[in-house]
């Protein structure tokens, strides 16, 4: 219980901190929203509807996965935050295991993105994207999921960054590449081999055609675009989730201890 407690404070933390800074809140939300309300629109006017695909209907899918996946993995920023000012070596000094402050971080940082998804989906419902009650509730289990998914790789990346300023560089490197790769608002299914193997490597993508899993699967009146199976999507988040996770906890753990 010590544990559980431990985890629920940290996580309580992050969220609150989010409250009080609706700055955030707001720039988080923009973009995606300029991303669904003009590239959509512009998509399906330039392109129109090949095989009755939506293409906005389309665009929001991806940039909802890839808006709550990123948040949570940006978010654990923080961690360099928190060691930048001492208070993760504070942390550490308590009788909790490291592993349960790391999993604090990411729920916390999960439940931080979560508010912008639910941003992205009102707007979603105001311009006419199909979103079934069965939708809506599946939703939120996969979005929880590509959260932590997410706030997992952004510990991986982050645990042997050292400062702030490096990480806002090295980041827009990490995560632009995958807004294509992981077919956001573009076909991922017929690429040429050398994107194919990149696209295949990339993290978001699985987040993003999980979602279409669930956005597609439940609503058959509504034109797919071509998805990986359900199955290959839940397997390959699961397995890269533990990995990142256990490495990048131990990497986070010794450059603490290092310090």
């Amino acid at each position: 219980m010590g544990e559980v407690s431990a985890i629920a404070a940290i996580a309580h933390r992050d969220f609150v901190k989010l409250l009080r800074d609706r700055l955030r809140l707001l720039s988080e939300l923009a973009f995606p929203l300029i991303l669904i309300i003009l590239l959509g629109p512009a998509l399906q006017a330039g392109f129109g509807a090949p095989g009755g695909l939506d293409l906005t209907t389309f665009v929001f899918t991806g940039v909802l996965a890839q808006t709550i996946w990123q948040s949570a993995a940006l978010g654990l920023i923080s961690l360099i935050a928190d060691r930048e000012e001492d208070f993760s070596q504070e942390i550490f000094v308590s009788p909790v295991s490291r592993y349960s402050i790391v999993a604090g971080k990411i729920i916390g940082e999960s439940l931080v993105a979560l508010p912008t998804g639910l941003g992205i989906v009102v707007v979603g419902l105001l311009i006419g994207v199909p979103l079934s009650p069965a939708v809506l509730i599946a939703l939120v289990p996969v979005s929880l999921a590509i959260a932590v998914y997410g706030g997992a790789f952004g510990l991986l990346i982050l645990s042997g960054i050292s400062s702030q300023r490096t990480a806002t560089q090295i980041f827009p490197f990490v995560m632009l590449p995958q807004f294509f790769l992981a077919g956001v608002f573009n076909p991922i299914h017929d690429l040429p081999t050398p994107l194919a193997v990149l696209s295949a490597l990339s993290p978001m993508r699985y987040a993003v055609e999980l979602t279409r899993n669930v956005f597609y699967g439940l609503q058959s009146d509504v034109p797919s675009p071509d998805v990986s199976a359900v199955a290959l999507n839940v397997t390959v988040v699961l397995a890269s989730f533990l990995a990142f996770i256990a490495i990048g906890t131990v990497l986070f753990v010794r450059a603490e201890r290092n310090r």
